[in-house]
């Protein structure tokens, strides 16, 4: 008796157990998020509730469309990258929320801060997609510098999207003093220093795919000999050919009987001309009616 064979693991099964903490950590910020919103609605000023409310919903129905689209492309993407992508958009709609509940003191505070959540989602992506190539680039050729280096530019570029995103978030609150920007043109540097060296090194040291050879020029090319072409069968003296049949095939019949099965015709015999008289064998005219 034959055990029968297990069902392929389905897509839930294959997901590891980091992934789906991931998937309810985004539930648990959705839900905390709304948590939040629904406090500051009962407690806050009645100043232009009704359109953070809206834009609350909105916030809320785009990052749960994200996190589906996410749960479903996770399965094609590296754990960590799945992770980390997941943990950009929880931020984001931290941030979000942040921006639409915080009191405004400028005029322009509502189309300012919508544009600079726009660019804090910018930021989030880029340094992800940076993280992602890096890491590939990485892979190509493994050294104990290569990971050094690796660890601390992605280390750099992650603070660096941390030192780009929170200004953008407390600008109407906190004057940061020339020393923060100095630190991050700083961090700028080393981060494109680390990112330029790890290509570099696989240029120098990464070994290559080897390419076909090319024939020289002046190399002749061999060429495969022609195939033998097949004598024409002969009868058993070995000298003298079979008969052609009409269709072109050798008269096989013959080598057996020593004769050919098809003779050859025989040659017309010419056209005896008419001795009479008249034009090349035609009757003469007839003679003309007699005169009176």
């Amino acid at each position: 008796m034959t055990v029968p064979a297990p069902y392929p693991p389905t897509v839930d099964e294959q997901r590891s157990p980091l992934l789906r903490a991931a998937i309810w950590v985004a539930i648990g910020a959705l839900i905390a998020a709304a948590l939040v919103c629904v406090v500051w609605v009962l407690i806050g000023t009645q100043n232009g509730i009704v359109g953070r409310a809206f834009l609350t919903i909105l916030l809320l129905a785009g990052f749960g469309g994200i996190s589906i689209l996410e749960a479903h492309l996770a399965p094609r993407r590296p754990t960590w990258f799945a992770l980390a992508s997941m943990g950009s958009w929880v931020v984001a709609l931290i941030i979000g929320a942040v921006f639409i509940w915080m009191p405004e003191r400028h005029y322009f505070g509502g189309i300012g801060r919508f544009m600079q959540f726009l660019l804090i989602v910018l930021i989030l992506q880029l340094a992800l997609l940076h993280i992602r190539l890096y890491s590939k680039a990485l892979e190509r050729h493994r050294t104990t510098f290569t990971q050094v280096v690796g660890i601390v530019t992605i280390a750099l570029v992650v603070g660096l999207a941390a030192l780009l995103i929170v200004p953008l978030v407390m600008s109407e609150y906190v004057r940061f003093l020339d020393i923060y920007w100095r630190i991050v043109v700083a961090v700028a540097i080393l981060a494109a220093v680390g990112t330029a060296l790890i290509p570099l090194v696989n240029a120098l040291f990464a070994p290559r795919k080897p390419r076909p050879l090319a024939p020289h020029p002046h190399q002749a090319v061999q060429t495969a000999p022609p195939a033998p072409q097949q004598a024409w069968p002969t009868y058993v003296d070995g000298y003298t050919p079979l008969p052609v049949m009409p269709d072109g095939t050798p008269d096989w019949n013959a080598y057996y009987t020593g004769y050919p099965t098809v003779h050859a015709p025989a040659p017309e015999a010419p056209q005896q001309t008419s001795s009479a008289p008249g034009y090349e064998g035609f009757p003469p005219p007839p003679p003309l009616p007699p005169r009176p």
